[in-house]
């Protein structure tokens, strides 16, 4: 059904279980690449998901409609996902690597140049070393990156998001941009 936002949150308000579905269609994909952007673990991002949709659905009525209903997931997401960092290093003492899913593998065409064996290769130890650099990162710093890059908002709209300055965010996507982009320097020529 194609409500504009006022209507799906008065709709979500009032507890109508189709309006909880159409929330879910609308923003269950950019949820779970903020999440898994911020986690790095797919299954985890999975669950995150459940937990975001779950939250909002239960504070729907908090919800006053002063930022998108896009702004306000996204908060909560960011939120989310950083909780759950903090409790896997509050757990665990080693760095917690997921097993990798049929999401990572890539659908390469027999025959093409992306195919051939050192190109291949390249790519994949590029994409290792980006991820690598995105661990690295602070929380703080890695949520801006995503949240910007990934999810194309703009510095208000993460301001918002994140409760920081917009110079606060500009100096935080600076940093995490010259972070990666000396992590990758020695792939230049291939990127």
């Amino acid at each position: 059904m194609p409500w504009d936002e006022p209507t799906l949150v008065a709709l979500l308000k009032q507890g109508r279980e189709e309006a909880y579905k159409v929330l879910v269609q609308r923003y269950q994909e950019k949820v779970y690449l903020l999440a898994y952007g911020i986690t790095l673990d797919a299954e985890e991002s999975r669950d995150i998901v459940q937990e975001v949709f779950l939250k909002a659905f239960q504070s729907i009525g908090k919800f006053k409609g002063q930022a998108r209903l896009a702004t306000w997931l996204h908060r909560i997401t960011v939120n989310q996902s950083l909780n759950w960092r903090r409790r896997w290093k509050r757990r665990l003492r080693w760095h917690h690597h997921p097993i990798e899913s049929e999401e990572d593998g890539e659908s390469l065409e027999l025959g093409t140049d992306e195919y051939q064996a050192a190109n291949l290769y390249e790519r994949r130890e590029i994409d290792r070393a980006f991820k690598k650099a995105l661990a690295q990162l602070p929380e703080d710093a890695r949520a801006v990156y995503i949240l910007k890059e990934i999810e194309g908002l703009s510095y208000e709209e993460i301001g918002r998001t994140l409760n920081l300055k917009k110079g606060t965010v500009s100096s935080r996507l600076f940093y995490a941009r010259k972070r990666l982009q000396e992590a990758l320097s020695a792939y230049r020529g291939s990127v």
